[in-house]
């Protein structure tokens, strides 16, 4: 059989409508056609393409991103297309850039930390691009720790203006992306001194370069960090160094929407609460956990068809070799991540509900939800990041040794991803913000305040202390009842460990550094818990179309079920269930393997990408992978001649032994 027919007869196994369950994988029939539009735009203009990026120096590169940025603006305002539209324009262009920081991080830091008159001022500049922006908040020697940031920012009352310097090296701003070449104005994170009072962090808007030539303002020294992880991958961003010399800006470019300096040197805050500040860091957050769902799911979806191409061993009578996707080995590793995918895509969609909500209530002033909506989303942008990265390479490997060329997509793929691990809070550092956040509920249940949200179940502690798992036979792991108290009597039951060795410390401080590694875990379990309550509730939707909820109740057990396996100690040992309870888990987990097991390419069909997005020749959608990358590997620089550069210089001395013997 021709390797192209392969996904063609897999599809016609699927039980369910591929279709619908490209709906549902979208969020709506709207969102699957702005979706479907925009890629397919995308991947037919030739200036989009990507197929020769690994082979590029850095300064070719970074001139193809500039291009493909000027060429994306240039069509957004040609097809007139909504922010929605122009978002997944950028995003299906697929090369990191310093839109990404404009867009993402300067026009939001404004939007939600300047006052009506700054984004009366900025934002239209902004939003045309006249200004090009960054998020300038980390330094060479500070990132998680905010607070520990050493730029300053200090008021000179005489001519009313802020002063903003560098004292050391070590507060020089790093790793800001578009900061290296591209933008001319930052949101800077600095520290406000008035008449020698150091007022802590806050941000300041301050022209970088001119807006004639481009070129660096008095006092700014700025450029590029050099190159990072991977060929292609992020290095087409322009990640920058930045210091000041003394650089004045007028008061008024200070972000004053949480605080204010008056003209007078005199520092007082606003009639806005400063949880606000939160309001940035939980819209990007949200965005980050969206967008875990999307490179797993990419990475799935190659990994996926390639097994299904791909044959190896069990030939028999002289008949072709057994699917590499039929292998249970293969099974084991690949499906827990095809439902991971789909797991992180609906609780992406939830914490989009979520931030809406806060929103909404932050403008009635109501902030009784911007705590937990803090919690919530940097505990899971640390374990959908964390996942998705380890994915990746899972799926790397689970294409054998033709994941490694980058043809096949995923290496500058995981390089492209691992940043997210880190920026927007590293991640080890978000759970113990989680952890602190579950400590504090925990420590108000004796005042009576009752928990609410992702954090209720902590309200039945006292049953989840005590409950048996009811799991007598393997199919009983197919109950969301019982699949959801599991989860929560172990994170009722980890944080309840927490908390009580915690009150054996005389130093809270001391005993939550010394418990950090529980706390961490304790704080995993809260996130996970909180991820298949909401794959349940998913299913609790009405879902359209012949077999698409069956299917996606699957997929939930499986992730469930995997997790189960994974943490299985846990369970275990918090008393939630038995070891028995934890075979039978696994028996029930390989049965469900066997159902996904006609589905799997229709599942990762479902995804709608194009060839183009994906950039894989594993994972290419007709199935012809070896013709690819046959074809492919000729097109490569070293391949332009038969005899290699320098092979007169090096080679032929070598093969003539024209080489002579030094005397030492």
């Amino acid at each position: 059989m021709a390797a192209l027919d392969y996904h063609a007869e897999e599809r016609s196994k699927a039980e369910f409508d591929v279709e619908e369950m490209k709906i549902v994988w979208a969020g709506s029939r709207h969102d699957y056609e702005i979706n479907d539009r925009v890629a397919r735009l995308v991947a037919s203009d030739p200036v989009f393409r990507k197929d020769n990026r690994t082979m590029l120096t850095r300064k070719d590169l970074f001139k193809d991103t500039l291009r493909k940025a000027a060429h994306a603006w240039k069509r957004i305002i040609e097809l007139r297309l909504s922010e929605d539209e122009a978002y997944k324009l950028r995003f299906y262009v697929d090369q990191p850039a310093f839109t990404d920081l404009h867009w993402g991080m300067f026009i939001p830091a404004i939007k939600g930390q300047g006052t009506e008159e700054q984004q009366e001022k900025w934002l239209p500049m902004a939003y045309k691009m006249q200004i090009i922006g960054c998020y300038a908040q980390t330094e060479l020697g500070h990132g998680s720790n905010v607070q520990g940031l050493e730029t300053t920012a200090t008021f000179d009352p005489q001519t009313d203006e802020f002063v903003i310097h560098s004292p050391t090296l070590t507060s020089s701003k790093w790793w800001p992306g578009g900061l290296g070449k591209v933008s001319t104005h930052a949101v800077v994170y600095a520290r406000l001194i008035t008449d020698g009072k150091d007022h802590g962090v806050h941000g300041f808007i301050v022209q970088l370069r001119s807006l004639d030539d481009h070129s660096p303002l008095p006092g700014i020294t700025v450029g590029d960090i050099g190159m990072k992880f991977g060929s292609g991958a992020y290095n087409s961003m322009d990640n920058g160094v930045l210091r000041f010399d003394h650089v004045r800006i007028p008061r008024n470019q200070m972000l004053m929407r949480d605080s204010q300096v008056t003209r007078e040197g005199k520092y007082m805050h606003s009639d806005v609460p400063t949880q606000l500040v939160y309001g940035t860091m939980v819209n990007v957050r949200q965005k980050i956990v969206s967008n875990a769902s999307g490179a797993l799911s990419r990475a799935v979806c190659i990994a996926t068809r390639y097994s299904a191409v791909r044959r190896q061993f069990g030939s028999q009578n002289g008949g072709p070799e057994t699917q590499v996707i039929d292998y249970r080995t293969q099974q084991s590793r690949l499906f827990p991540l095809l439902a991971s995918a789909y797991a992180f895509r609906f609780v992406g969609e939830w914490l989009t509900w979520l931030y809406a909500d806060v929103t909404q209530r932050l403008q009635a002033n109501d902030f009784s939800t911007l705590s937990e909506a803090h919690a919530c989303t940097a505990g899971l942008k640390s374990i959908t990041t964390s996942e998705t990265l380890d994915g990746i390479e899972e799926c790397r490997k689970l294409c054998g040794g033709h994941g490694y060329l980058s043809s096949s997509g995923l290496p500058e793929l995981f390089a492209v991803y691992a940043p997210n691990c880190t920026y927007e809070g590293d991640n080890i550092v978000l759970l113990l913000q989680v952890a602190r956040f579950l400590m504090k509920t925990f420590s108000q249940l004796g005042s009576g305040k009752k928990p609410v949200g992702t954090t209720a179940y902590m309200g039945r502690a006292e049953h989840l202390m005590q409950c048996c798992c009811e799991v007598e036979r393997a199919e009983d792991w197919l109950k969301p009842s019982v699949i959801l108290e599991a989860f929560e009597a172990r994170a009722a039951r980890m944080s309840v460990s927490c908390a009580t060795n915690l009150s054996k410390f005389s130093n809270p401080e001391e005993g939550f550094a010394e418990l950090s590694a529980d706390l961490v875990e304790a704080a995993v379990a809260h996130c996970q818990l909180i991820v298949v309550s909401k794959f349940v509730e998913k299913l609790q939707q009405d879902i359209p179309g012949k077999g698409v909820k069956r299917q996606l109740e699957i997929l939930c057990n499986v992730y469930a079920l995997y997790l189960l396996h994974k943490h299985l100690g846990d369970f275990v040992t918090t008393g939630c269930i038995t070891p028995k309870q934890g075979a039978l888990a696994n028996e029930q987990l390989r049965l469900l393997y066997s159902q996904v097991r006609p589905n799997a390419i229709a599942l990762v069909d479902a995804f709608n990408y194009t060839d183009h997005y994906l950039g894989s020749d594993l994972g290419c959608y007709d199935g012809n992978v070896y013709q690819k990358l046959y074809e492919g590997a000729w097109k490569d620089p070293l391949n332009d001649t038969d005899v290699p550069d320098g092979y007169h210089e090096y080679i032929r001395p070598i093969l003539k032994q024209h080489i002579r013997t030094a005397r030492l």
